[in-house]
């Protein structure tokens, strides 16, 4: 079975100015990921806009991002859609492309009313890329779904053939407890909230999805490695620093804003976020990368 393990990175979408795709910069993305020792990646995500993007260009994105991987990393493709058909269709490209497995979260305007109903959309999905393995993205901020997770877990493994695990993007740490430890850890169950890994760790987390890591990755080697080591002092120190990290970019503005303006800043630009998303201004940006100075965002990253 598939089994994703240690700092997996949210890609970010390319976009020029006018908020069309820019895939010509994603080798120079992907080579920064791996100067960034990521262990995969998952694109279409939410960090990636997938639900704002069409579906010829999601698999436009997720091609561009194969190609320049080279096999180098596995890629997790979020294929999640409002269409059930779009997400069959994305489904079948992705299994098509390559990748090493696929997710998919649940529609964000038809709420889905009970946990059954949730396991028959996912299969739909699933079944569209039956050689590929499944994940599921529990990400209740933005679906609004509230669901017990046992026995999804439950009704999901008889119903979908390639359930290997979820994406699961909440802060309920007793929850995503409960998921690692169902059938004896027969799942791989990935980590979502970048501000609590720690706290993930601590109920036993292997593997962790974020759009955080590749902008503070020695800050989250840091937490992983003293917590591989049992110095929770050190781990918690890190953490810490993380959530200060995180709070700063929140202060302006949209959290994927701020890191599209820190990415410039670090010599890779990405581009504007698409709307409805809102961009920060080169004034409040400017802010921002001033008060990440303030917190020592920049000497914490010095390896």
């Amino acid at each position: 079975m598939t089994q994703f393990q240690g700092l997996i990175a949210a890609t970010h979408t390319p976009f020029q100015p006018n908020g069309n795709l820019h895939l010509d910069i994603v080798p120079k993305y992907v080579q920064y990921l791996l100067d960034c020792k990521m262990d995969a990646l998952y694109v279409n995500g939410s960090t990636g806009e997938g639900i704002s993007l069409s579906v010829g260009e999601r698999q436009a994105t997720l091609e561009a991002f194969v190609h320049a991987v080279d096999s180098k990393l596995p890629i997790i493709a979020q294929v999640g859609s409002n269409a059930l058909t779009d997400c069959q269709e994305l489904a079948a490209h992705a299994e098509k492309t390559g990748v090493v497995a696929i997710s998919a979260c649940a529609p964000s305007y038809f709420k889905i009313t009970t946990t059954s109903l949730l396991v028959d959309l996912m299969k739909e999905i699933a079944a569209a890329a039956p050689n590929t393995p499944f994940y599921y993205y529990h990400i209740p901020r933005f679906t609004g779904l509230s669901i017990e997770i046992g026995r999804f877990l439950r009704e999901a493994e008889t119903k979908i053939p390639t359930l290997c695990g979820m994406k699961y993007t909440d802060t309920k740490t007793f929850e995503y407890q409960e998921a690692l430890e169902y059938g004896n850890r027969k799942l791989n169950i990935l980590w979502g909230c970048d501000e609590m890994l720690l706290s993930a760790l601590v109920v036993g987390a292997s593997g962790a999805v974020g759009s955080t890591y590749p902008l503070c990755n020695i800050i989250s080697r840091r937490i992983l490695n003293a917590w591989n080591e049992r110095d929770i002092e050190t781990a918690k120190l890190w953490q810490l620093r993380s959530w200060e990290y995180v709070k700063v970019l929140c202060r302006y503005g949209d959290l994927l804003s701020g890191q599209r303006i820190l990415m410039k800043s670090l010599g890779l630009d990405l581009g504007p976020c698409r709307l409805p998303i809102e961009m920060m201004s080169e004034e409040t940006g400017k802010k921002m990368l001033a008060d990440l100075k303030t917190i020592g965002y920049y000497d914490w990253q010095d390896r």
